[in-house]
């Protein structure tokens, strides 16, 4: 019985592995993953560094 034991835990940690992999492999409906946000996201920030700064 005890080598049963020890068997459902890897058994159990193969099944959460599973179950994390489809859940951040599932696709997103919303806008905010994917490589369009990013790469806004780097062309507002590189619009910002080529500003000229004001003051000082």
């Amino acid at each position: 019985m005890a080598s049963l034991a020890w068997l459902l835990i890897p058994f159990a940690a193969a099944v959460g592995a599973g179950l994390w992999a489809a859940l951040a492999a599932r696709n997103r409906k919303s806008g905010k993953t994917g490589d369009n946000s990013e790469l806004n996201g780097y062309a507002a920030f590189r619009e910002a560094m080529e500003k000229p700064r004001q003051g000082s």
